[in-house]
C-alpha cells in the first residue's frame, strides 16, 4: 500500500523547517488518519466536510514528539501548561455542532495546540482565536504559519471574546465554562451559534446557543464532555 502525503505535510516537507526532524512528516500517518476517520464517522460524526478535514490536518504536528505515535488515538494528549489537545471526536463533534461554510467567520476560545483552528482553518474559515497561556499561543502560531493557513491570533482572556471583530457567524469554546459567556452570545451574528461546554470543572455538557434576533436565544443543551477549565474574568478563577 502506498501512502501519500497531505498537502499540508508536503508544505512541511519542503521549507526545510525544524517540523520535518524525524519523523514529523512522515507518510505512515496517512493510514492512520483515515482509520481515525472511520472511528469518529462510526461514533455518529455526519458532516463530510468536518470527516474530510480530520482527514487531511496532521494531528502529530501539533502534539509533542514524545506523543505522535498516540496522535491518531481518539483520545486527549497533554500539550503543557496543564492544557490537553482535544479528543479527535471532541473537535469534529463541536465543528459539526457550528455548521461552518465556506467563508464563515469563526471565534475559537482557547487556541491550544492549535489543532481546532486548523480542522476550521481547512473548511474555509476565517479564524480568530484566543489564547492565553504566551508559550502555547507562540506554538500554535509557530506550527499554523508553517502549515500554510493564516488565522488571526490573539493573546488574551478568552472568556470575554474578541469583541473588536464581532460579530461571528459561529464561536467555539474548548474549555469548560461555569456558565454561558454573556459576551460571548452577544458578539454572534443573528443566525450564529456558539457551541460551549457549560458545568464543573469535572464534566460538561455541551450547549448549542443559535442568535435567533438581538436579544432572542435558541438554547440546545447535548451530551456530556470533559474539557479542561474556561479560566477568565467570566470563567473560572
Amino acid at each position: 500500500m502506498v501512502n501519500i502525503l497531505t498537502p499540508s505535510e508536503k508544505r512541511i516537507f519542503k521549507t526545510g523547517n525544524s517540523l520535518t526532524k524525524g519523523s514529523r512528516s512522515h507518510k505512515r500517518f496517512g493510514r492512520r488518519r483515515s482509520q481515525l476517520v472511520k472511528k469518529i464517522e462510526e461514533k455518529g460524526i455526519k458532516d463530510q466536510n468536518v470527516l474530510q478535514a480530520v482527514n487531511s490536518v496532521p494531528r502529530h504536528i501539533f502534539v509533542d514528539t514524545a506523543f505522535e505515535n498516540r496522535a491518531y488515538e481518539d483520545s486527549a494528549l497533554p500539550i503543557g501548561n496543564d492544557q490537553t489537545i482535544s479528543q479527535p471526536y471532541t473537535v469534529a463533534a463541536q465543528t459539526e455542532l457550528l455548521e461552518v461554510k465556506k467563508g464563515d467567520k469563526i471565534l475559537e476560545i482557547g487556541t491550544g495546540s492549535g489543532y481546532q483552528a486548523a480542522i476550521l482553518l481547512h473548511m474555509g474559515a476565517e479564524v480568530y482565536s484566543v489564547e492565553r497561556h504566551e508559550k502555547l499561543y507562540l506554538n500554535a502560531k509557530e506550527i499554523l504559519q508553517e502549515l500554510g493557513y493564516r488565522p488571526h491570533l490573539k493573546l488574551g482572556d478568552g472568556s470575554l471574546g474578541w469583541g473588536a471583530y464581532a460579530p461571528y457567524d459561529g464561536i467555539v469554546v474548548t474549555a469548560g465554562a461555569p456558565v454561558v459567556p454573556e459576551d460571548l452570545k452577544k458578539q454572534l451574528e443573528i443566525g450564529g451559534k456558539l457551541v460551549v461546554p457549560v458545568g464543573d470543572q469535572k464534566s460538561q455538557v455541551m450547549i448549542r446557543i443559535t442568535r435567533t434576533g438581538e436579544d432572542e436565544y435558541k438554547e440546545e443543551r447535548l451530551s456530556h464532555f470533559k474539557f479542561v477549565p474556561l479560566i477568565g474574568e467570566k470563567g473560572w478563577d
